[in-house]
């Protein structure tokens, strides 16, 4: 049976126009992206199967195009549209962050690192630099290290803030094993941004590490020490 013959309260774009996107589970919202099924299997067998063989979903969606496009059920055309997808879903948070008042919000600015970081092969540590009134003006990935560190250097943070004529930073980096607890070498690296940016009047707002789960602020882990967060 095909979809269309479903009762419609089960159909997965009906369900999402009667109950939101929020009430889809992954596959069924996979399957809308997809459309179609191939192989004589409709749109959600086709997602479930691919969810299954290579997910959960996250998993699935960190594949790189080329990697998506050998799945059974992509191809060229769908893999391209889905990396296109989560790409246009990064711009959005930035764009919310770019509003302002969303910077008054810790929790946007996680979200955002989340996003951009999580499921990485290497350690990469990035830097949103902010305007006097905490608004962003750029999102940069800064250094890359090896499976589970990165190099780190406060004078190139520094330089890039003055670049973009920022007065604020919050700085973020990924665990790639997905464990976000911070290290000694994050306390570390955040004691040194905190002693060295203020010298060129950049303020550190806070410092994120991205795992699994939700990322870990060291600011409200009270690491920051030298300045304390100021988010409004």
């Amino acid at each position: 049976m095909t979809i269309k013959h479903w009762p419609k309260e089960d159909r997965p774009r009906e369900k999402l126009m009667a109950r939101g996107p929020g009430a889809l589970t992954d596959a069924e919202l996979l399957a809308i992206f997809l459309g179609t099924g191939c192989n004589g299997l409709n749109a959600l067998e086709q997602a479930q199967l691919l969810i299954q063989a290579h997910g959960p979903l996250r998993r699935l969606l960190d594949l790189d195009v080329k990697q998506l496009t050998r799945l059974p059920g992509l191809g060229l055309a769908r893999a391209s549209k889905l990396v296109a997808a989560l790409e246009l879903a990064d711009r959005y948070l930035l764009a919310e962050l770019e509003r302002g008042e969303s910077m008054l919000n810790p929790a946007v600015a996680e979200r955002y690192f989340k996003q951009r970081l999580r499921g990485r092969k290497q350690e990469v540590f990035a830097a949103l630099f902010l305007d006097t009134r905490n608004r962003a003006i750029t999102f940069e990935e800064l250094f890359t290290g090896t499976i589970d560190s990165a190099a780190v250097y406060p004078r190139e943070v520094a330089r890039r803030a003055l670049l973009h004529n920022a007065a604020a930073v919050i700085v973020g980096h990924n665990h790639p094993s997905g464990n976000p607890t911070p290290s000694e070498a994050d306390r570390q690296i955040t004691q040194q941004l905190l002693e060295g940016l203020p010298l060129v009047g950049v303020r550190l707002i806070d410092h994120i590490v991205v795992g699994d789960g939700a990322p870990v602020s060291l600011a409200q882990l009270g690491w920051l020490r030298c300045d304390p967060p100021r988010w409004s």
